[in-house]
Formats: structure tokens, sequence, C-alpha cells
């Protein structure tokens, strides 16, 4: 329900569809959170917020965790960063963990598609016409793969499927044989 005098104005994340990839071996990329969306909490996080915190924490110090629980971590961030949309996350969901294998396979069922971040509110405003809080600085403390994000942009919204053996090595054959053949034609093979 929207709060009155609410005037939802289109943003440049509203009109951005967030694209999450979950490829075979457990890799993972999309957007935690979207710039300028307002999420169930009524909260909406502006660009430049994480800008902090992750030169501060670093990759290593922000785990992956499920459902936002620190005993069920499933997995590693190999990046994350700010862009023009929001803040980017790559990572790897990791198959030794039985939980990392059960995802991998709920997510390809389409049983749970949600990205959320877990953080502490740094620097917010809070505007007295729409009740909604702006975050500009916020402590990133992990990024969990749910059920039920906040922010409803915040989902996988596709998923890589797995070449086969034999298509990927023809793929490999036929790359290598493309390669070849325009390394022969300059001069850089013999």
């Amino acid at each position: 329900m929207l709060a009155p005098n609410f005037d939802p104005q289109p943003t440049v994340a509203s009109v951005f569809t967030p694209r999450t990839v979950i490829d075979a071996d457990g890799s993972v990329e999309g957007y935690a959170s979207l710039f300028g969306e307002i999420d169930a909490s009524r909260d909406m996080v502006m660009r430049g917020a994480f800008a902090d915190t992750l030169k501060l924490r670093g990759l290593r110090r922000i785990p992956m965790l499920f459902q936002h629980d620190p005993a069920e971590p499933v997995g590693i961030w190999l990046e994350l960063r700010e862009d023009a949309h929001g803040l980017y996350a790559r990572g790897r969901l990791i198959p030794d963990v039985a939980r990392g294998r059960e995802l991998i396979s709920l997510i390809r069922q389409g049983a749970i598609d949600g990205l959320s971040i877990g953080f502490r509110t740094a620097q917010a405003r809070i505007d007295p016409r729409t009740r909604i809080r702006r975050l500009h600085a916020v402590d990133l403390w992990e990024i969990s793969i749910v059920t039920f994000p906040l922010l409803a942009g915040a989902r996988v919204h596709a998923m890589k499927q797995a070449l086969s053996r034999p298509t990927l090595s023809f793929a490999r054959t036929r790359a290598e044989r493309e390669w070849r053949s325009v390394a022969a034609r300059e001069g850089s093979i013999a």
C-alpha cells in the first residue's frame, strides 16, 4: 500500500531488469541491490552507498550466505562493485557444501530465486513526505540467497544451461580450429 501523497517516479533502476545467472559450476552473478528502488521495508539504496564498505571490508569479509544465516555459508564472492544500476555481485556457490549443491538444484527448478543484502545503516535520511528512508551509506555484512527478498528486483531471472561434454568439446575444437586458421593466415604459427 502506498503512503498518502506518494508520487511514484520511474527511475533508472525501475526500467532496468536485473539478471542473475547461475552457471553449472555454481558461478553466480547479478545485482544484490538496485539503486533508486523501494524495497518492502520502504528503504531505497542510493548510488554510492556501498563505496566505503567495499573498500574497507574487501571480498573475503562479505560472506555468501543462505537466508541470512551466519551458520549457512554457501559460497564466496569473487567480485563486488557498484555500477549505474546497483551492487553487482559475482561469486561461486561451493558444490562441496551440501547447501551449495541444494541451492544449485533449487534455483534450476525455480524453487528459490532471491538475493538480499544484510547490512547496518551508516547514513540515511527519511523523506518526511513519502516516509521512504534513503540509504546513503551502508556497512555491508553479507549477501544471501533467499526465498523472499525485500527488494522485488533482486531475483534470479535466468540460469545458464550447462554445456554437455560433447558440446563443450566440439565448441573448444571448433574455436581452436578457427584460432589456428586466423593465426596461420597472419603468420603467427607454423
